[in-house]
């Protein structure tokens, strides 16, 4: 090869290994200190399309498992208010009973009609609870959606429940032609009390299959972060590794970009 001054081609192609070792140790930083391994959407375009979608698919679907947590409440709020329901029946019950009792006089049987009438005023009360603003009863249902999609077909439908209906004999104990015990049959009040039975079986019903619509959700949101993670997240080790060899590359490039510089220096001799 010619000695020459002009053109020192050592050193030059020295220089450009030390440029590409210097950039590939600075990406290999930032990923170790991101923890992602997509710094810049040139790393990836595609990778990061995808993960950006799946990343935002996870974050519906913990945003729908929250929805499920709410209408869960809402039933398990309105099993409290049905569980109420049954037990001030159960003592409408025992009142009726005790009012048949051919040995109670007149005034013991206005006594009982006394707690009737305030029973009758709780039940009234109760057919009026709201959650968030939301009537826990009446003829309206709520549609549930259990999917991150939105979809419809899958949504889980909370039936309406109105127990201000005379259908469910709550409301017949409720009318003003209830005036007294001795207005009512102990059959009004059993079948108030099978209708709020079947009322809490069906809200039992409900809260199992959200739970489990709700179960699915949190599977599917920690597979969708897996794959998205496969994705963007950066692997240590072997990044570590790579960080290592870059950085050995760079320090090697500088050295021998010196030596290449020094080379000159023969042509230098030559002319002494």
């Amino acid at each position: 090869m010619s000695v020459v001054i002009n053109t020192n081609y050592a050193a030059t192609v020295a220089a450009n290994n030390l440029a590409r070792s210097n950039e590939m140790l600075q990406k290999s930083l930032n990923r170790l200190s991101s923890g992602s391994k997509i710094v810049s959407p040139a790393d990836d375009a595609g990778g990061l399309a995808v993960a950006m979608k799946l990343s935002a698919a996870a974050k519906r679907q913990g945003a729908v498992s929250q929805n499920i947590g709410n209408s869960v409440s809402f039933l398990q709020t309105q099993d409290g208010v049905l569980s109420v329901t049954g037990k001030v029946l159960d003592r409408m019950g025992e009142l009726k009973t005790l009012y048949n009792d051919p040995t109670k006089n007149a005034n013991d049987k206005a006594n009982y009609d006394s707690e009737f009438t305030e029973l009758k005023s709780q039940l009234s009360a109760l057919t009026g609870e709201q959650f968030n603003g939301v009537s826990l009863f009446g003829t309206s249902s709520l549609s549930v959606p259990v999917t991150e999609d939105g979809s419809t077909t899958s949504a889980v439908t909370i039936a309406g429940r109105d127990l201000t209906s005379t259908a469910t004999g709550v409301g017949a104990l409720t009318a003003t032609s209830a005036t007294d015990l001795g207005a009512i049959a102990l059959t009004d009040i059993t079948a108030a009390i099978q209708n709020v039975a079947t009322f809490r079986a069906q809200n039992g019903a409900e809260q199992s299959r959200l739970g489990f619509a709700s179960d699915l959700l949190t599977v599917n949101k920690a597979n969708l972060e897996a794959a998205s993670s496969r994705i963007t997240d950066v692997d240590v080790a072997a990044e570590s590794t790579q960080l290592a060899r870059w950085n050995i590359l760079v320090q090697s490039g500088t050295a021998m970009l010196a030596q290449a510089n020094q080379s000159a220096q023969v042509a230098l001799k030559l002319l002494q």
